[in-house]
């Protein structure tokens, strides 16, 4: 259990700016949360996730795939068959063929990946993982730098 007192010599303000630093950067967050792993053994919800990323073909996906992995910002990414979908655009439903992505990434990486996407509305969607074998989380954060 940890308290802050006016007799620690840690104030409120300190706190609020370590807090603030630590969400700020990064970094800082992932050196927290190994450190956290290492001292408890366990590990700290959310500091990963699960990316979905849909694609018009297989191209599309590996080259939204080989943008990512180039620059090291997933642990790895699955490209599974074509599926069939079904959605609404512009006030109509639409019968489409895509493939799908999955992705193993740390959770504040998710954006590059709308910026290599061919369509205008791609489906994006990020999920963190709540809990996962931990030798796995730390061949992730392996994989994947820090910078």
């Amino acid at each position: 259990h940890f308290s802050v007192t006016p007799s620690s010599g840690f104030t409120h303000t300190s706190l609020t700016f370590l807090v603030l630093t630590v969400s700020m950067y990064p970094v800082l967050w992932s050196v927290g949360v190994q450190l956290h792993s290492v001292f408890t053994g366990s590990y700290v919800p959310g500091h990963h996730s699960v990316l979905l990323i849909n694609s018009p073909n297989e191209q599309a996906a590996k080259d939204i795939g080989r943008a990512i992995m180039d620059r090291r910002l997933a642990a790895s990414i699955n490209i599974l068959s074509r599926t069939s979908t079904m959605y609404y655009w512009k006030g109509e439903i639409q019968d489409a063929s895509e493939i799908l992505m999955v992705s193993s990434l740390r959770t504040y990486l998710w954006v590059f990946s709308r910026s290599v996407h061919p369509y205008a509305n791609p489906e994006v969607l990020s999920f963190p993982v709540e809990d996962g074998s931990l030798a796995y989380m730390k061949w992730m954060d392996e994989a994947i730098p820090d910078d």
